[in-house]
């Protein structure tokens, strides 16, 4: 599922506009991005956790060259699926439907 059709899923679900849930959808990810960014995590219950785990320096290689390069520290997305989520995905779907 791409973002188009994501956004008309939501607008289905919600019986909202595309404009709006593409609106929503857009301001979700503003939020998460710019909590992740000051470092916090975001809990849905049921849902999921998203957060930032830090990660070393350490070295690697260019594929191309065989060079050792040295990888800088950073800090990388992670999101954890709730209790409820893993279920869903799973549970078998009804007949008929697709997964």
């Amino acid at each position: 599922m791409n973002k188009a059709e994501l956004v008309a899923a939501i607008a289905q679900k919600a019986e909202l506009s595309k404009k709006d849930s593409e609106k929503a959808l857009k301001s979700f990810v503003d939020v998460v991005s710019a909590e992740l960014q000051k470092g916090g995590k975001v809990q849905l219950v049921g849902f999921g956790t998203f957060e930032t785990v830090k990660r070393a320096e350490r070295k690697g290689q260019n594929p191309q060259t065989k060079k050792v390069i040295t990888i800088p520290a950073s800090n990388a997305p992670k999101f954890k699926a709730g209790k409820a989520l893993k279920e869903a995905v799973n549970t078998k779907p009804a007949k008929g439907k697709k997964k």
